[in-house]
């Protein structure tokens, strides 16, 4: 189940990156994200409703330096001012991807995530993995739904 962003949504992501939105179209939304102190900057774009083999899905790209990443199948995401940055989320079957955009420019991908690792104890994790844990532990707050 795909997520329904709302004007409310778009504007919460906009708020955490500390930028507008910039609507191309009805359905993309383009956010320009500086870094004043490091020469770093980012677009995000969030294109809703993509019609693909007869279903709709959202997705999220990321255009930086030398740098082009996609999320498909977006069903959450999660705009946190404490960590002044916005996480997007994927789930198919047993696996989660999510594509992290900082405020400061910075990126993040993990893909295809095994739930065990998410829902394992992090600190037993080899270090390299035990990141991921902890960058996806949002999943936690969410039902199996990814209900808002």
């Amino acid at each position: 189940m795909i997520h329904q962003f709302t004007k409310e949504n778009i504007d919460a992501i906009g708020k955490v990156l500390g930028t507008k939105p910039k609507p191309l179209g009805n359905d993309v939304f383009r956010f320009e994200v500086k870094n004043e102190d490091e020469p770093r900057k980012l677009a995000l774009e969030i294109h809703l409703g993509l019609e693909v083999n007869d279903e709709q899905m959202n997705m999220v790209s990321v255009y930086a330096y030398n740098t082009f990443l996609q999320l498909h199948n977006c069903t959450a995401f999660v705009a946190s001012e404490m960590l002044q940055q916005v996480t997007f989320f994927g789930r198919s079957g047993d696996k989660t991807s999510g594509l992290i955009v900082e405020k400061t420019a910075g990126c993040s991908l993990y893909a295809n995530v095994d739930h065990a690792i998410l829902n394992g104890d992090f600190t037993q994790l080899p270090e390299d993995l035990m990141m991921c844990g902890i960058a996806l532990s949002l999943t936690e707050s969410m039902d199996d739904d990814f209900s808002f």
